[in-house]
Formats: structure tokens, sequence, C-alpha cells
């Protein structure tokens, strides 16, 4: 008699996961170790692109030679460099907050936690 495919073991064979996977854990918990990484590397890269247009901004700021458009010009990058990374670091505190405030716990929503069926 035939074995249907559907009906056959390990169809595929045993598959490892590449080196390094398993430090986020299993499905439930891995995905959202992999997001709360994503959301740090987004904010070391705002932190990064600050800085870079803060010495743009300065470098601009410098090369002016007195004229008042171009010093205008750097003066509102570097106004909105700081302004942009004052709601970057303020965005941790808004997620503490907000998770204090709605589910008493202020790492609520900076690090989640999901509970299964025997937690």
């Amino acid at each position: 008699m035939k074995t249907l495919l559907s009906q056959a073991q390990n169809f595929f064979g045993n598959i490892a996961p590449p080196p390094g996977i398993n430090q986020y854990g299993d499905l439930d918990t891995g995905l959202i170790k992999f997001a709360n990484n994503l959301l740090k590397l987004a904010i070391v890269g705002a932190g990064l692109y600050t800085f870079l247009n803060l010495i743009l901004a300065g470098y601009d700021f410098l090369s002016a030679g007195g004229d008042t458009k171009k010093v205008t010009q750097a003066w509102n990058k570097i106004w909105q460099s700081i302004l942009g990374l004052a709601i970057v670091a303020s965005s941790f505190a808004i997620a503490a907050l907000v998770g204090w405030l709605i589910f008493k716990d202020a790492t609520a929503i900076l690090s989640p936690k999901i509970y299964g069926p025997n937690d």
C-alpha cells in the first residue's frame, strides 16, 4: 500500500535552527524579543542620525561666513536635531507612564510579557 505524503513522518527531515536564533526563545516570546531588538536598533539609529546632523549643522554654522540666511538655516537644523532627540528620549518616559497608568507596571510596554495557558 502506498503512503500518502500527508501521512509521512518527517517529510523534510530534521531542520536545525540557524546559530544564534535560540537566544530568542520559542515562538511565543521570541517575536517580542526580536521586535524589542528592532526597536532598540531604531532608537540607536535615531541617536546616531541626530549626532551626525548636529555635526553637519555645526559645520554649516562655522562655514556660513556671516551670511544670515546660512546661519539661520544652521540654527534651524541644530534646533530640529535637538528637538528630535528629545522626542526619541521622551518616548521611553511616555511609554513607561502609559504602562503605569493602564497596567500598573512601568515596563509593560517597554518589555511586554506574553502569558500562556500555564502562566
